[in-house]
């Protein structure tokens, strides 16, 4: 070996020992080195898991044909926001009439009952009626009521609106035009009919989603899952997208040995997609483990990790160990109180002041 580079190496080897960047502020300003407080960090990384996006059951419904009919127009996309009450598609159903005519045949026996009643309750306080008379013209009243709220019961089940019922009952035109409409605020995701198609009652239309509450579904191997508990978070693979572990479950899969743990998503992150597959990290939550840092803010040197420390007399080089990494972020441990203000940037001005590689004018 050449006796310069030996001595060069010397060189650099002996700077790498000493723990002090000698700078003053005006050098660090010229450098555009800029610090930042170190952030303390309370969950550990344990290990990546595959997951899917879900949504809750119960912010699902499926939209379907309560009468049969004939598709004659198709308002929703999938894709689409809709809202409660919403038309998404429209039918032409002869079995339609058939309940509206239903509904005003016992509007109107409705009507002539109770202006029978309203005649034998004057009678029967005139004494000119008995009281089983008019016993049994209540009791016929009653039977009306009974048979008109179901006509119009019939009504609502077949897709019919209130104010379309009350327009029925005022015009008395038969209409076999019915409206299909969302029952939830959501996204259309799914959609099973085409214009013109002839559907049989409860023929699946649309799959709507309320996607304001986004679940993870991970499957975690069952020899980790001792580590994993409800409440601890996770994170996806290369992304700030995170969740809460709410439920981890009781069985094994038989195929791949995992189990299922569910995650509740923070917030309502738009780079999330129903039946995503993602990658995701755990991270247990217990107490103060270390401090997450920019990757900016680390240094390697000789296969180890160091960050510099914000001090009087410039910047103090502290060692650190990377216990995990996520997106732009670290999480790191060393000789730190958490106090500390550490460059964020210039850091690579820094490695080379400290390694001699650099000027520090």
């Amino acid at each position: 070996m050449p006796a310069t580079l030996f001595l060069s190496l010397l060189a650099a080897s002996a700077l790498a020992q000493d723990a002090q960047i000698r700078m003053s502020r005006q050098q660090i300003e010229n450098l555009d080195i800029k610090t930042a407080p170190l952030v303390a960090s309370s969950s550990v990384p344990l290990f990546y898991a595959p997951g899917k996006v879900v949504t809750p059951a119960d912010r699902e419904a499926l939209v379907s044909s309560s009468q049969p009919g004939l598709v004659t127009h198709l308002v929703a996309n999938i894709g689409d926001s809709v809202r409660k009450g919403q038309v998404l598609a429209q039918l032409r159903s002869p079995e339609l009439v058939g309940l509206q005519q239903g509904y005003l045949a016992a509007a109107s026996e409705l009507n002539l009952s109770g202006l029978e009643r309203n005649r034998d309750q004057k009678l029967l306080q005139e004494g000119v009626i008995a009281e089983r008379r008019w016993q049994e013209t209540q009791t016929q009243y009653q039977s009306k009521v009974a048979r008109a709220d179901e006509a119009k019961q019939l009504l609502v089940l077949a897709g019919m609106s209130d104010a379309e019922i009350k327009t029925l009952a005022h015009t008395r035109k038969l209409d076999d035009r019915l409206s299909i409409r969302a029952p939830i605020d959501g996204v259309v995701l799914q959609r099973m009919v085409n214009l013109g198609a002839r559907l049989d009652i409860q023929a699946p239309l649309f799959r709507i989603a309320d996607l304001s509450e986004l679940w993870l579904e991970i499957s975690i191997p069952q020899e980790r899952l001792i580590t994993v508990k409800v409440g601890d978070r996770v994170r996806l693979e290369s992304s700030d997208v995170s969740a809460t572990i709410s439920l981890l479950g009781q069985s094994v899969n038989a195929d791949n040995q995992t189990v299922s743990a569910r995650a509740v998503v923070d917030g309502k992150p738009q780079s999330l997609r129903l039946g995503q597959n993602v990658n995701v990290q755990i991270l247990q939550h217990g107490a103060t483990t270390g401090f997450t840092v920019p990757n900016s803010a680390l240094s390697q040197n000789e296969g180890r990790s160091y960050v510099f420390v914000r001090n009087d007399d410039g910047f103090a080089v502290i060692e650190v160990s990377v216990n995990g990494k996520q997106g732009d972020e670290s999480l790191i441990s060393g000789a730190l109180t958490g106090n500390e203000q550490i460059a964020v940037k210039g850091a690579v001005a820094l490695k080379a002041n400290w390694l001699g590689l650099g000027s520090d004018e």
